[in-house]
């Protein structure tokens, strides 16, 4: 009877690993490459965008003309980035590209955001009554930016049966804080063409 049992449990074990079909495959790629599965916003369009938004800025003839007028290096702050597409995209991860392609030109400082901002005048406000008077750091001597950059991400989708196309634009815009005067504006559009083939039983 053991036996019988345990033939059977094994024949169970084995028809629940057949139907269960294959097992998981993970192959690391290169974080550079382009990958698309789903057709969605991904790492490659957020980094791609900025790359080409930030430079396409620094490099307009006006912001040069401009930076040459004010004669030292103008600082910037990223404001918001609105979402309004159809899709859950991170919009930290494109600041951070946007932040990170803005460094690495030298052609303009940025300071923190006022998120970031908020958290760090709470640190230097605990140093007044904690810190040492050589380390604590002085209140009200923040760096004003000049320029502030802000944006959208939008997108329309247009769908039939098992095809799709996306398009998305992002609009990004930088205005000067003292006049409000908008200083350079600049968009990018991505379209994407989305076919999944029917499953014919």
């Amino acid at each position: 009877m053991r036996k019988l049992f345990t033939i059977l449990a094994l024949g169970c074990a084995l028809g629940m690993v057949a139907c269960g079909g294959g097992g998981k495959t993970v192959t690391r790629i290169d974080e550079k490459s382009t990958t698309d599965l789903s057709g969605k916003w991904n790492d490659t369009d957020s980094r791609l965008v900025a790359e080409e938004m930030i430079t396409s800025c620094l490099h307009s003839a006006k912001i040069e003309r401009v930076i040459g007028e004010m004669g030292r290096t103008p600082t910037i702050v990223i404001g918001k980035i609105r979402n309004k597409s159809h899709e859950h995209i991170s919009v930290e991860t494109f600041v951070k590209d946007m932040e990170r392609t803005l460094l690495n030109s030298e052609a303009v400082d940025f300071v923190a955001n006022s998120a970031e901002r908020a958290e760090l005048r709470n640190e230097v406000a605990d140093q007044q009554g904690n810190a040492t008077e050589e380390t604590a750091k002085d209140l009200h001597q923040e760096t004003g930016a000049d320029w502030m950059l802000t944006g959208t991400i939008n997108t329309i989708v247009d769908q039939e049966g098992g095809k799709s196309v996306i398009f998305y634009q992002v609009d990004l815009e930088l205005t000067d804080l003292q006049s409000h005067k908008k200083l350079w504006m600049g968009d990018k559009k991505i379209k994407k063409f989305v076919s999944q083939d029917s499953v014919k039983l």
